[in-house]
């Protein structure tokens, strides 16, 4: 039986885990904290994933939480004007819904689940040194956990990463008592764009005290979104958040009047990070090889909602390429494939990322605007969340963008 170690317990490093385990392998997850330290901890991330990574967890099945999570099925943009009014306002349908289930539940859960399904879990800091040994007692060592020491090991990818510092200020905060948006009857991912400042997402999810909705800043570092920093208090945190939705989205703000509060005192999380892909094989100082996993090796800023889905994706293609490799070693050829495989789909994903990152063109401009008037255009935006290889055909270059306008808009 292959001996595999996995560093990390997050959505990947786990999804992974307990698909191996499903296929006899013989499993290792290291991990810095318990499933009880984990859910009564502090949130971890923003999550919504669609359709494609959610099958992941039903081919598995370990989609434990299907039924209890809402079901989002629209993806909505609103655009800032002068004086904070609306200028375009739309909400595109999914042809399949999408989930947020709070990591504190699905992370605590799932380790559980693999360990009262026989797997070993070692509850333990990890350093380089320490996988030093263990790339010499195990067939395979993957490393899962996108931060700290463990990912100076993957150097960064230059011709891959555009941006070498923090794009955005990132402020997220877990509420119940959020009302509804008048303007639809389902649940919808809200994305509002103010142009020069931010974002502001809002998207329904499950979290450890039941159903309630992330509030999600993304500022332009050093502008007014930007306050977050130094903001330990909760409460404090909160307030500011609203603050700012009256101020830059006054018609979301309109939907907290009843009363919001957060979940828990661990129902907020603020920081910020470069996007960066890495070179996906660390070399450990003895010689010995591990393989960079999700987040690891391929961190986009959280502007497109794509790190779950992302991770998801990640674990089902490494598990393909254990699978189909037998009792071969799992040595650089392997690593460097099964990593390439992946960056096949995730390519789509950075390059869609960065673009939005940065001040949309003329072009991405107008199609914003056509999905408020043309629904085939605000649905396919929507389902480029679940398939962003599809923004390749219409979305980057003016002159597919007006192609395809020209062929959804009505005709005389």
């Amino acid at each position: 039986m292959r001996r595999i170690l996995i560093v990390g317990a997050g959505q990947a490093g786990l999804q992974l885990a307990l698909g191996l385990q499903s296929n006899g392998y013989d499993v290792t997850v290291m991990t810095n904290r318990t499933a009880d330290e984990i859910r009564d901890g502090r949130v971890m991330s923003t999550q919504c994933m669609f359709d494609t990574a959610l099958q992941h967890e039903r081919d598995l099945g370990i989609n434990f939480w299907e039924q209890e999570a809402p079901r989002i099925e629209g993806l909505g943009v609103s655009v800032t004007g002068p004086e904070s009014a609306r200028v375009i306002d739309w909400v595109g349908r999914l042809n399949g819904y999408a989930q947020s289930v709070d990591q504190r539940i699905k992370m605590s859960g799932w380790l559980e689940t693999f360990a009262e399904r026989g797997g070993q879990v070692v509850v333990h800091g990890v350093a380089v040194s320490d996988l030093d040994y263990f790339a010499r007692t195990y067939d395979l060592v993957l490393v899962a956990a996108g931060k700290g020491e463990l990912v100076s090991m993957f150097g960064r990818d230059a011709s891959r990463s555009p941006y070498d510092t923090p794009q955005r200020a990132l402020a997220v905060s877990y509420v119940h008592g959020l009302g509804p948006r008048p303007e639809h009857d389902f649940k919808a991912v809200r994305c509002n764009l103010v142009p020069g400042v931010g974002e502001l997402f809002i998207m329904p999810t499950l979290t450890t005290s039941g159903p309630g909705d992330i509030l999600f800043w993304e500022g332009v570092p050093g502008g007014p979104l930007d306050v977050f920093g130094d903001v330990k208090d909760p409460a404090e945190h909160l307030r500011l958040t609203l603050d700012l939705m009256k101020t830059f989205t006054p018609w979301e703000y309109d939907r907290t009047r009843a009363g919001v509060e957060l979940t828990d005192a661990g129902g907020t999380l603020a920081g910020r990070y470069a996007p960066v892909v890495r070179n996906p094989v660390g070399e450990l100082p003895g010689g010995g090889l591990v393989l960079g996993v999700a987040d690891v090796v391929v961190a986009n800023d959280p502007i497109t909602g794509q790190g779950s889905n992302n991770a998801a994706k990640c674990a089902a293609v490494y598990l393909e390429a254990i699978l189909e490799h037998g009792d071969k070693a799992f040595d650089r050829d392997f690593m460097q494939a099964a990593f390439d495989r992946y960056w096949d789909a995730a390519q789509h994903v950075t390059k869609w990322t960065n673009a939005m990152l940065a001040p949309p063109p003329e072009h991405v401009l107008n199609l914003i605007g056509a999905a408020g008037q043309l629904p085939p255009v605000a649905d396919r935006f929507a389902n480029g969340f679940d398939n962003a290889a599809d923004f390749e055909h219409w979305f980057y270059e003016p002159e597919k963008a007006a192609a395809y306008l020209g062929s959804v808009a009505p005709q005389g």
